[in-house]
């Protein structure tokens, strides 16, 4: 009887754990692991979009995991914990798109304590005189995808809907669809651009502020600066690109949860935002460390001229693989410039 109760003791224990993993509470465990690794910050929190630009990152001699708790899985999340050139580095892969990037990062800065933010991976490219194979490090990032569709029929002088309590605004800009209808005008009118709204964790809570263009730390763009004469690798088996990829700093790029294989609309990105890469993630990044008040940097290699045009022919085919680990490899550089001591932390 005695094993019986122990047992069915041992069986309620065990379910309540599920419940609280699956309810999204931190079990003790994973609390105390959290709290034993934060002893050993600050660290550099590392956020890569997927698999695909993660694995190289893992791949590389310079990544070193820390053997006694290489990782703790939490929320669906791997946070990985290790050194890169002597700096202690937590590293998170987000999945696809700008909710998955903001639930991952929150997640990374309200876990762990850190000092900075990197984050890096392939972009697409909507600036015709860069080539596939250059790492861009844009001055500032903005979410593009959070719009005011405006009715048919209204004009650009007309008051958008919500826009006199202050939800929404015109000072951005707009796409206008009926641009690129080479029959007639079409219902689909225009798209005002929208910033977003923030909660600054130096703020009041619940009173928002906005904003568009979010730039990166400044002190981290002055290290990325030494980059620029860095030798990358050019080819792929026998396939070469036309000359050797450089990397660049550039004044902005885009971020939204769209794919954009569409030359007109990265036409469009470059000629109203002096956009350079295009990707799913990188704002995302960028707005939770601009209200968490984090240094951050984002590292995006071109891997194809969004909605194609270049010289090369199945671009993202062939040398996305090469852009991924350029991304790393200039990641990797990036940190090693990085000195050593603390700097800025969070908890």
């Amino acid at each position: 009887m005695g094993c019986f109760l122990i047992g069915l003791l041992v069986i309620i224990l065990s379910i309540g754990n599920i419940i609280e993993e699956a309810n999204g509470e931190i079990s003790p465990k994973i609390l105390s692991n959290i709290k034993m690794m934060n002893k050993r910050g600050p660290y550099l929190g590392i956020v890569a979009p997927n698999n695909f630009e993660l694995n190289p990152l893992l791949a590389s001699r310079a990544y070193v995991p820390y053997p006694s708790l290489p990782f703790i899985d939490f929320a669906g999340r791997r946070f990985r914990f290790g050194n890169i050139s002597n700096q202690r580095v937590v590293i998170v892969m987000t999945g696809l798109g700008m909710v998955n990037t903001g639930v991952a990062t929150q997640l990374l800065v309200s876990l762990f304590r850190l000092k900075g933010v990197l984050h890096y991976g392939i972009a697409g490219n909507a600036d015709v005189n860069l080539d596939i194979g250059d790492v861009t490090i844009p001055k500032f990032w903005a979410h593009s995808g959070l719009w005011n569709w405006q009715r048919y029929g209204d004009g650009i002088d007309d008051e958008l809907a919500l826009e006199a309590g202050g939800d929404y605004t015109r000072d951005i800009g707009y796409l206008q669809f009926s641009k690129y209808n080479n029959q007639s005008d079409n219902l689909l009118n225009r798209v005002w651009y929208q910033p977003e709204e923030i909660f600054p964790v130096t703020g009041t809570p619940e009173v928002r502020e906005h904003v568009f263009w979010v730039p990166v730390d400044k002190s981290y763009l002055d290290l990325a600066r030494q980059l620029q004469d860095m030798r990358l690798p050019q080819c792929v088996n026998t396939t070469c690109l036309p000359r050797p990829p450089k990397v660049t700093i550039v004044d902005r790029g885009v971020s939204a949860s769209v794919f954009v294989d569409n030359a007109a609309y990265r036409t469009f990105l470059h000629s109203k935002f002096n956009a350079t890469a295009i990707d799913m993630e990188s704002a995302a990044v960028a707005l939770i460390c601009h209200q968490q008040a984090l240094p951050f940097v984002v590292i995006r290699s071109l891997s194809d001229l969004a909605g194609g045009g270049s010289d090369v022919s199945n671009e993202a085919d062939l040398f996305g693989s090469l852009a991924a680990q350029n991304s790393v490899d200039v990641l990797v550089k990036f940190v090693g410039l990085l000195p050593t001591h603390k700097s800025k932390t969070h908890s």
